[in-house]
């Protein structure tokens, strides 16, 4: 069953759904970046976490080519709509595309990844449960490349409240974005981050750990 939060989360992309990928333009270069730092090679399968509307599914395919794939979940419903006529779209080109309607916290994937994209899915970055479930199915040493927003360094702090006005219309821990990664990166191995969008967005990548699993909440 979603929890209250799952819900809050589903009624906002109900809003944004329809216009969604419109908005995308500003962060494209960082999507492409997020995708570069996960060093995809032929053959490979890649986890795109939190899928939206599928808009990282033909660049991740381009990397893990023909007898690559790309396995996805999102649990708007509204959103998971357009990623699977994208993902029927791709099917039908040969492409391998394996995409459920599915929360972080109740997802089940189909195969072990070798690496997972997580863009701006703020989310489930900052959600224990949600983590706890994905690390559970995370093979040791897989890649991982996260992209998403955070605050201002403290110097430029007055423009925080700007920062949680454009990310409040998405996320529901829209406040929590003092280090948005904090939760992630204690299970990863070598996590190193760079900010990005003039500090009010960051990027960062590291390796799954072998006691990932096990970290509790």
């Amino acid at each position: 069953m979603p929890t209250a939060e799952n819900l809050r989360s589903i009624e906002k992309y109900r809003r944004k759904a329809p216009g969604y990928d419109a908005t995308t333009g500003p962060t494209w270069p960082i999507r492409q970046r997020c995708i570069e730092l996960l060093r995809l090679a032929e053959g490979e399968t890649v986890l795109d976490v939190g899928c939206g509307t599928g808009l990282s599914f033909e660049p991740l395919l381009q990397c893990v080519g023909r007898r690559g794939r790309v396995v996805a979940f999102e649990q708007s419903p509204e959103m998971f709509a357009r990623a699977a006529a994208r993902a029927e779209a791709l099917r039908a080109q040969g492409w391998q595309v394996d995409l459920q309607r599915a929360s972080a916290e109740d997802v089940r994937l189909p195969a072990l990844p070798d690496a997972a994209l997580w863009h701006y899915v703020h989310d489930i970055t900052r959600t224990p449960a949600a983590l706890d479930n994905l690390f559970a199915q995370f093979p040791p040493g897989m890649r991982l490349a996260v992209a998403g927003m955070k605050f201002f360094p403290w110097w430029l702090a007055p423009l925080n409240l700007y920062a949680w006005l454009k990310n409040r219309p998405y996320n529901v821990r829209a406040h929590e974005m003092r280090q948005p990664w904090s939760l992630l990166a204690p299970r990863l191995d070598g996590f190193v981050w760079e900010p990005t969008q003039w500090g009010m967005g960051y990027l960062g990548a590291g390796r799954v750990s072998a006691g990932a699993a096990r970290l509790s909440r």
